[in-house]
C-alpha cells in the first residue's frame, strides 16, 4: 500500500468515526419551552446554563402562584434553581446575613427596575418592590451550576443577564405594580 493510499484510508476512517460518534448522541435532544416555573423564559438567556442531554424538566411550584422553589433540569443535571419569597420589606442581598448564599459577592449595579441586587460566582439575589395584590416586595434567588460556563467572569455575566431578563417577567406574572 502506498503512502497516499494509507493517508486517504486514515482520513476516511477518521471522518467515518467522527460522524458515527456525532450520530451516537450528544448535543441537545430536547426543546426549551417558552415558559418554565409559571413564567415566560428566554431560551437565549437560559442557553449558557444548558447542557447536552435528552430531557428538559421543570420541577417545583410555578413561581407565579406565590412563594416557592422551581428547578430546571436537563436529564439528571440541575442547571438552574429559582426561589421566590413574598416579603413585607425590602431585604438587602448585600447584608452580612445573606453572605452565605454567595461566593465572591458583589453588588449588582444599574438594575433597570426598583431593586437591590447581589451577584456571585454561581448565584444572584434580587430584592424588589411589587406593590401588587399579593406582595409588597419580592426576593428572588437564582442559583446555577457552579461548573457552567467554565470561565467564572463569563458565568457571572450570564447570571446577571438571566436575572435581568427573568425578574421583570416574575413581577409581571405576579401583577406587581412597582
Amino acid at each position: 500500500m502506498t503512502n497516499a493510499v494509507r493517508r486517504t484510508a486514515a482520513c476516511a476512517l477518521t471522518t467515518g468515526l467522527a460522524l458515527s460518534l456525532a450520530a451516537c448522541g450528544g448535543g441537545r435532544q430536547y426543546t426549551v419551552p417558552k415558559q418554565a416555573c409559571g413564567v415566560p423564559i428566554s431560551e437565549k438567556a437560559l442557553d449558557p446554563f444548558l447542557v447536552d442531554g435528552k430531557k428538559f424538566t421543570v420541577l417545583g411550584k410555578p413561581l407565579a402562584t406565590g412563594e416557592g422553589n422551581c428547578a430546571i433540569w436537563v436529564d439528571e443535571w440541575l442547571v438552574v434553581d429559582l426561589r421566590l419569597e413574598k416579603v413585607d420589606k425590602l431585604y438587602d442581598p448585600m447584608d452580612e446575613l445573606e453572605a452565605f448564599r454567595f461566593t465572591n459577592r458583589e453588588k449588582m449595579k444599574d438594575l433597570p427596575f426598583a431593586r437591590l441586587g447581589a451577584l456571585g460566582d454561581a448565584s444572584s439575589m434580587v430584592s424588589t418592590g411589587c406593590a401588587g395584590p399579593t406582595a409588597d416586595y419580592l426576593v428572588v434567588q437564582i442559583d446555577v451550576d457552579g461548573q457552567a460556563d467554565g470561565d467564572v467572569a463569563e458565568r457571572r455575566k450570564h447570571i446577571q443577564d438571566f436575572t435581568l431578563d427573568f425578574i421583570p417577567k416574575v413581577k409581571k406574572a405576579l401583577d406587581c405594580t412597582a
